[in-house]
């Protein structure tokens, strides 16, 4: 018996707006398909060169009303990346929230624009501490 891993299914509220979220991380999109008759969207974002690992984002087109409220119960999304310090500083400067910042140089934590909980790992051993990361205080939940 053996099991293979296909993609982890997010719910989204606002198609365009997580596939840019999910681009700024480095992600894109490796294919889409539209259902006319099921009135939904699903688009598959995976890292370059790890098209088989995807994150796929559902899009409701009619919106999510009446599916049962536990529907949204997620973990988080974990992704390594070779500099977090870089990382964190490009999503800032893209308006998006740092919850848990790198304080460690090694974990830090964002939120996608459906709620969705985004783990970066720094790759390799953690950077050594630096400002303004090492000071930052967390924001929200994460």
């Amino acid at each position: 018996m053996s099991i293979k891993y296909l993609h982890t299914m997010v719910r989204v509220k606002d198609l365009e707006k997580s596939m840019a979220f999910y681009e700024l991380l480095g992600l894109t999109k490796t294919r889409q398909y539209d259902s006319e008759e099921g009135r939904f969207s699903l688009v598959f974002m995976a890292p370059p060169g790890q098209e088989e690992c995807p994150v796929e984002l559902t899009y409701n087109w009619d919106g999510d009303e009446g599916l049962p409220s536990d529907s949204r119960h997620f973990g988080h999304l974990a992704y390594e990346v070779d500099d977090i310090y870089g990382m964190c500083q490009h999503l800032m400067d893209n308006g998006v929230t740092i919850n848990r910042p790198p304080r460690d140089g090694r974990m830090a934590f964002v939120r996608s624009p459906d709620n969705i909980s985004v783990e970066l790992l720094q790759k390799g051993e953690a950077k050594a501490p630096e400002e303004p990361w090492a000071s930052m205080e967390n924001t929200g939940h994460w």
